[in-house]
């Protein structure tokens, strides 16, 4: 399955792999059921961590190539005005996943330590009884199988968490940020003779343990998903997949052939590895007419960029930051049976949608019910994701800044404000008590450089007034005591 050399110690890792492997085949062995699967699309959610809005070229990259995702996006519809919905990784995650806000879950940060998920008022893990997507097609004769990044729960001293499989999954093959079977990252930089390790502690959040190159771990998670479709597809049955990469998450470990000498230059190189080995993923897809005629892919963001790495194009701001460009994500739908034929290759540069509308809109594609005793946040949107309409979601959108991450940039002296509120064409920013309102209109000015709120004092007061009681709806965090105790420190460090 894999190229000559592509294995660092062999003997170990090619135990690793068949363990993998054999677990997946083991899992996807279960009962028939009814549905017609023919009617019933496939499905890849390809969800890149800490990848900004404009890191891809066909969303203006000029300084890294990315051509088998631009392939995508030449067959497919590329959106410009895709959030997720939340500037940090877990709660973005939580979102996608379950339809809902992550606070409703006390999502709300990356998930650490327990000591450090307390302190800042966070679940260990989400909740198994949450809705998932997963979980909702499975019950509709859906294969599901998650492989890559999950930080859901299992990670650092959090050893008790729900398995992968309390979600809904046949299969999964994660990393050191979930439970379960695993890819683990060896590195390599140049001068390097034996390869280092790095959270080997995490072997003991699940078995078996494979122990791969970090520049070459999105293929050993492209490998495994692809072995799954194979087997869902011989039995007959649609699937769901998650094929979630980490590498362009720092510390950044690119080929050593491709090593750049800055952070800049570092990420571009991970970029470029990232995109060839997800190259293998969509060739696969395309080269078979069961496939190609009959599966969506949707390629995404999980959150802006680091600082110094990825590029947020255009926007204001990145990871953490409730601008832009934290929370704007570049989005590409490839389907090449079912989106539009006239929007192939298109960019759709005006419909407003978000993560919490995927599961949904898969959802009604799959012919699967949603629970009807479930509050969903996400609004049924496929018409629009595969070219056949042009409708926004149609309610506001939320946002509440991670509670550990009131300030931003050199030295943390810059403030960010706590919530924000997308609605139509405005953007409102603000405190937690309102203050410090920031309104922008976003046809005129996606940059977020001139506020008006005192030009649309009416506007930004009705705004500020449904933040505040979506904010007032969700369960708290300790997001207000930690920016106070942020504040008065840099008042100290000023005087």
């Amino acid at each position: 399955m894999r190229r000559e050399g592509e294995w660092e110690l062999r003997g170990l890792l090619s135990w690793g792999l068949a363990g993998c492997l054999w677990l997946v085949a083991v899992l996807v062995a279960g009962e028939a059921f009814a549905d017609d699967a023919a009617r019933q699309p496939n499905v890849v959610v390809v969800f890149i961590d800490d990848l900004g809005w404009g890191d891809f070229s066909c969303f203006g990259n000029k300084e890294g190539a990315t051509p088998h995702i631009d392939r995508m996006a030449a067959e497919g519809i590329r959106f410009s005005q895709f959030y997720v919905s939340s500037p940090i990784c877990s709660p973005s995650r939580c979102s996608l996943t379950t339809g809902q806000y992550p606070q409703r879950w006390k999502i709300t940060s990356f998930l650490n330590s327990r000591a450090d998920n307390a302190r800042r008022g966070v679940a260990n893990w989400l909740d198994p009884e949450a809705p998932t997507m997963a979980r909702i097609l499975q019950q509709h004769g859906y294969r599901t199988g998650h492989f890559g990044k999950w930080h859901l729960g299992g990670q650092r001293d959090v050893d008790d968490a729900p398995a992968i499989a309390k979600y809904g999954f046949d299969a999964s093959l994660t990393n050191f940020e979930g439970m379960g079977a695993k890819l683990l990252p060896l590195t390599l930089k140049p001068g390097d003779s034996v390869p280092g390790k790095i959270w080997s502690d995490a072997e003991r959040l699940g078995a078996p343990v494979t122990w791969m190159q970090r520049s070459k771990i999105t293929g050993g998670f492209v490998d495994g998903a692809i072995a799954f479709i194979d087997a869902a597809t011989r039995d007959g049955k649609p699937f769901y997949v998650n094929v979630w990469p980490d590498d362009v998450h720092s510390p950044f470990w690119p080929p050593v052939e491709t090593w750049g000498e800055n952070k800049r230059e570092l990420y571009l190189a991970v970029l470029e590895a990232m995109d060839l080995q997800l190259g293998k993923l969509f060739d696969h897809l395309r080269s078979r007419d069961e496939l190609r005629e009959n599966t969506i892919v949707l390629i995404c963001s999980d959150n802006g960029p680091e600082a110094g790495a990825g590029s947020a194009g255009p926007f204001r701001g990145g990871k953490t930051e409730l601008f832009e460009g934290g929370i704007r994500s570049p989005l590409i739908v490839w389907s090449p049976a079912l989106v539009a034929a006239e929007q192939r290759g298109k960019a759709n540069e005006t419909a407003v949608l978000s993560t919490l509308d995927l599961l949904p809109s898969l959802a009604k594609l799959a012919g699967a019910p949603l629970p009807a005793d479930v509050q969903f946040d996400g609004e049924e949107c496929s018409a629009t994701l595969l070219g056949r309409g042009n409708e926004s979601r149609t309610a506001p959108l939320f946002w509440r800044r991670p509670p550990d991450r009131k300030t931003a940039g050199a030295k943390g002296r810059r403030v960010l404000p706590d919530l924000a509120m997308r609605e139509g064409k405005w953007k409102l920013l603000c405190d937690y008590d309102g203050a410090g309102a920031l309104l922008y209109d976003l046809e005129s000015d996606r940059g977020e450089t001139k506020n008006l709120a005192q030009q649309h004092p009416d506007r930004t007061k009705a705004m500020q007034a449904k933040l505040l009681a979506w904010h007032s709806s969700m369960p708290a965090d300790r997001g207000p005591e930690l920016g106070q105790e942020t504040l008065e420190s840099l008042r100290k460090t000023a005087k």
